[in-house]
């Protein structure tokens, strides 16, 4: 990639494409394309084929995804199946017509098995059942992993995928209804910590293990793999190090500084029992996470303490 080239980034105002857009402009890239889903609706066939039309990239990151929880998942099943398949399905074949030089497709650590052996190998994919409550939202990023697999065996196109494992950073989602366990975790702490609750509800048993990677980190290795890789087999991006839920809220506890207690509503699901990325091939093309997870959830905290959410 050149300074000068128009990279067009699908899903700017998220937490991933936000960052990505960031590690962009830290390097001198400046030509960089967005829409807000208002401006160009990607589940439209014909308006993502007009953008790409006008506005003729040279590099497409796809970091635009319905997303959401268990929660969000389980319930919304249609439409987080119909809206991921449709972005990506009109993306994928808008940069193919379009003669796009590198697409760079962004999944998800749910992609794999529900009981896959850990860590997390790329290959293993697709030998076993999927989680339940968010089968859905896996198949439809399987479907944009095995799009770019195929646009590159038949039409010999330089799509490349990656998978991140559980995210989080500036721009995270803090609403209860749909949230990931992170900011969630922040959120009830720290109202808890400001109106004076004297517990605070998690779902689950605390047991399952989970790995969390800031998205800054993510948007660097996604420049990294821009510049680096062009291979067929999609990347796990992680740190290759996990906890448990209960280490997680004990740890986002003490750093919001809350001192009630913790109750765990075992009639809550707990999700996947463990899902630890093997970023092995990764850390030998030569990339490494950067920010531990205290730090980052402590930079984390410091911005919502001081948000509109996080005000008394």
């Amino acid at each position: 990639m050149n300074t000068q080239d128009k990279i067009y980034i699908a899903g700017h105002r998220g937490m991933v494409g936000s960052a990505i857009v960031r590690r962009l402009r830290k390097d001198g890239f400046t030509n960089i394309v967005t829409r807000t889903s208002k401006e160009l609706d990607l589940k439209e066939q014909q308006a993502v084929r007009d953008f790409f039309v006008l506005e003729k990239p040279d590099h497409v990151v796809l970091a635009a995804a319905k997303v959401g929880g268990i929660h969000a998942n389980n319930v919304y099943r249609a439409q987080f199946l119909y809206e991921n398949l449709m972005i990506e399905s009109n993306i994928i074949h808008s940069a193919y017509e379009h003669g796009v030089k590198k697409l760079l497709f962004l999944g998800s650590s749910c992609i794999y098995p529900k009981m896959a052996p850990q860590p997390l190998k790329e290959e293993s994919l697709l030998t076993g059942l999927l989680e339940q409550t968010n089968e859905p939202y896996a198949i439809a990023k399987i479907a944009g992993i095995k799009l770019a697999e195929s646009y590159r065996r038949q039409y010999g196109c330089n799509f490349i995928s990656a998978m991140p494992t559980n995210l989080y950073g500036p721009n995270d989602n803090y609403d209860l209804n749909n949230s990931h366990v992170l900011p969630a975790l922040i959120r009830k702490f720290h109202t808890a910590k400001v109106s004076g609750a004297p517990s605070v509800e998690v779902w689950g048993t605390g047991s399952p293990m989970r790995e969390f990677l800031h998205v800054d980190d993510l948007a660097d290795a996604c420049f990294f793999l821009l510049q680096n890789y062009d291979e067929e087999m999609f990347v796990n991006i992680g740190t290759g190090v996990d906890l448990t839920i209960k280490e997680l809220a004990e740890m986002i506890k003490d750093i919001v500084g809350y001192t009630g207690e913790l109750k765990w509503n075992t009639e809550k699901p707990d999700g996947t029992p463990r899902k630890l990325m093997d970023v092995s091939r990764l850390h030998n093309l030569g990339w490494k996470h950067r920010i531990g997870l205290r730090e980052g959830i402590t930079a984390v905290y410091a911005e919502f303490a001081k948000s509109e959410l996080g005000r008394p």
